[in-house]
């Protein structure tokens, strides 16, 4: 059976000194921060994904987003090389914890930086973001991880955001979710529908018809909740003003078979 592993890492006590660029700094209550750390995983949890805590980087304040250090396919970990040198210490401890859940390892290497939060999985297809935090080099790298296996990359250029899943997620169907202003290049996407808020384009696929999303985003999960979908709503308010989503506070490992 498919797996429903989520690793999640504990924010660092140094978070409100996390990097920000397209947004301008505000000030982050740490401590409220923890507590929608843990409704967040909570919420995992009560949709039956096992939580594996990656152990805290508490020296790397932007440490709490974990899907920024490593990329999932299949049974292969890619371990990113992130485009802030910064934020680069806190592969070590996913490094260690994908290898013990028994994945195949892999890097990106010098010349390369990618974020995970610029590569977004529709299928088979892996759309990556070219913009501030990933390079060329990084997509050549994906491209040579990934393809063999069955993948097609697609490039994807980012500008107007942290990252590409700042902008675009997907529905359980494929069909991609995003903002249109905070896009690039919507005609990229075959199947698109553009959402009302910018934090209604973050969503995290729980299984069936629910999907995970930000608090700040209620006209989006009404217009879902009419498709049909039953949207699971945390408020993660002290993250987003540090450009963070639901999507990269997990890394959701749904193809890791024992």
């Amino acid at each position: 059976m498919p797996s429903k592993k989520a690793l999640v890492r504990r924010p660092s006590p140094r978070l409100a000194e996390g990097l920000v660029t397209h947004v301008a700094r505000e000030k982050v209550d740490v401590d409220l921060a923890v507590e929608q750390w843990e409704a967040y995983v909570g919420a995992l949890r009560a949709h039956g994904w096992e939580t594996i805590e990656v152990e805290p980087a508490d020296d790397c304040p932007d440490s709490v987003f974990v899907e920024d250090t490593v990329v999932m396919y299949k049974n292969v970990a890619l371990i990113t090389r992130p485009g802030a040198e910064s934020r680069r210490a806190e592969t070590i401890g996913v490094e260690e914890t994908v290898a013990r859940l028994g994945c195949s390892v892999n890097w990106i290497w010098d010349p390369g930086t990618l974020d995970g939060g610029d590569v977004l999985k529709v299928g088979d297809t892996i759309y990556v973001g070219r913009g501030g935090r990933t390079n060329a080099a990084g997509v050549q790298q994906v491209r040579a991880a990934f393809e063999p296996l069955g993948a097609r990359v697609v490039a994807v250029p980012v500008s107007k955001v942290l990252h590409l899943k700042s902008a675009v997620t997907a529905l359980p169907d494929g069909t991609v979710v995003g903002h249109i202003p905070k896009m690039d290049m919507p005609s990229l996407f075959g199947r698109f529908l553009p959402v009302p808020e910018e934090s209604g384009a973050h969503l995290v696929l729980l299984g069936g018809s629910k999907l995970l999303m930000a608090a700040s985003a209620p006209r989006t999960a009404e217009l879902l909740a009419g498709l049909g979908h039953e949207p699971v709503v945390v408020d993660i308010g002290e993250f987003e003003k540090l450009e963070g989503c639901v999507t990269c506070l997990s890394v959701r490992m749904r193809e890791l078979y024992s």
